[in-house]
């Protein structure tokens, strides 16, 4: 994997969660924290998960090994997950930007929350975020149906049509 490869799957990773927070912005309040049974329990706790994991996994690019996700309970709307996740994105993708095949072929260690040490070559854990974002996006697809609402694309191949025509797919 070169390095622009890594910055068209972070920006195809910010495309997609921004898609399904205007997704889920359609949502009454109590419908967006309605416990439904997934992996996590609302679409909200869903998509907070997703943003933790992008910032445990930008904590472990920078050198640092966080011992547990951030505490978010605070921001209970779209709006305000939204806001954060925002400045959050901002600092995902300056990383990506600085990114060189060095980089991307150096072994990263980082401590996991349960399983210890861990090493592996940078690019591994790249593609793990945006995979990651993907498996839970699928899940938020799933529960906004399960409230009534109208999930929306977030494909790869989606995000790479409207990049090439420049219109919305």
């Amino acid at each position: 994997m070169s390095p622009e490869e890594m910055r068209v799957l972070f920006d195809y990773n910010a495309w997609a969660n921004r898609r399904a927070l205007d997704a889920a912005s359609a949502l009454a309040a109590e419908q967006y924290t309605r416990p439904l049974g997934s992996s996590f329990s609302s679409v909200r706790d869903t998509l907070v998960h997703i943003c933790s994991g992008e910032w445990v996994w930008l904590e472990r690019f920078e050198g640092r090994s966080p011992a547990a996700f951030p505490d978010l309970k605070h921001l209970d709307t779209v709006r305000a997950l939204g806001q954060h996740w925002s400045s959050q994105e901002a600092a995902l993708l300056a990383f990506a930007g600085r990114l060189t095949q060095a980089n991307l072929d150096t072994v990263l260690e980082y401590r996991t929350f349960k399983f210890g040490l861990y090493r592996n070559p940078l690019w591994q854990s790249i593609q793990h975020v945006v995979n990651h974002g993907t498996y839970h996006r699928g899940q938020i697809a799933t529960l906004l149906r399960q409230l009534g609402a109208q999930p929306v694309l977030t494909d790869l191949m989606h995000f790479y049509r409207e990049r090439l025509t420049g219109a919305a797919a």
